[in-house]
């Protein structure tokens, strides 16, 4: 099992989490307390093997903005996590994710409009757009419409429920950022346990 770990924002934790096994690192440029200026993320990846996914997260934020971040940075990878279109996805330049809330059955049906290297499906929205840390019904994620498509899970995951998520909906790769956090700040041993525990 494939994981990401957002809401990077310092170098020693995005170093331990590399060295627990993490396949992907999100660094938040839209509005949230996990918010990265572009010239910290941009040192942070600078000291990231190449195989690592360095994900820059945007809300409705304009093409140019995002490519220019992208570059400067050295990105990998664009989550999507506004109203952005199935246009404006296919016009970056480099691999999508799209995230959307999932809040019933119905809010599947985007994802088959969107054609993205992987689709984040997350809670229901909070104050910002993600991270609020409440699991939402795995099971609808059984359904025909996500066949074939490569999907991450978010949205209330920590190493005790990690197993059960995995196990109920079969994502391709699990997403965590405040389930692997103490008082707002990411815990080592709670990363190491997610990890460790995804994997497994």
């Amino acid at each position: 099992m494939k994981v990401k770990i957002c809401g990077i924002m310092d170098a020693g934790t995005a170093i331990k989490a590399v060295e627990f096994g993490v396949d992907a690192l999100g660094f938040v440029f839209a509005d949230s307390k996990r918010r990265i200026s572009p010239r910290l993320a941009r040192e942070i990846i600078a000291q990231l093997p190449s195989q690592i996914y360095k994900v820059g997260v945007f809300v409705n934020e304009p093409k140019q903005r995002i490519e220019e971040i992208a570059e400067y940075c050295g990105l990998t990878h664009i989550q999507l996590h506004g109203e952005e279109s199935p246009d404006f996805c296919k016009g970056i330049s480099l691999p999508v994710i799209k995230a959307f809330n999932i809040g019933s059955p119905s809010d599947l049906e985007q994802v088959t409009q969107y054609a993205c290297v992987g689709f984040l499906l997350d809670s229901p929205k909070g104050v910002y757009r993600g991270g609020t840390g409440i699991p939402f019904d795995w099971s609808m994620l059984q359904r025909a419409v996500l066949d074939g498509k490569r999907f991450i899970l978010a949205g209330g995951l920590n190493s005790e429920n990690v197993v059960t998520a995995i196990r109920t909906a079969n994502p391709f790769m699990v997403d965590v950022s405040s389930g692997v956090e103490t008082d707002g700040k990411k815990d080592l041993n709670k990363m190491k346990n997610f990890i460790l525990a995804a994997k497994q």
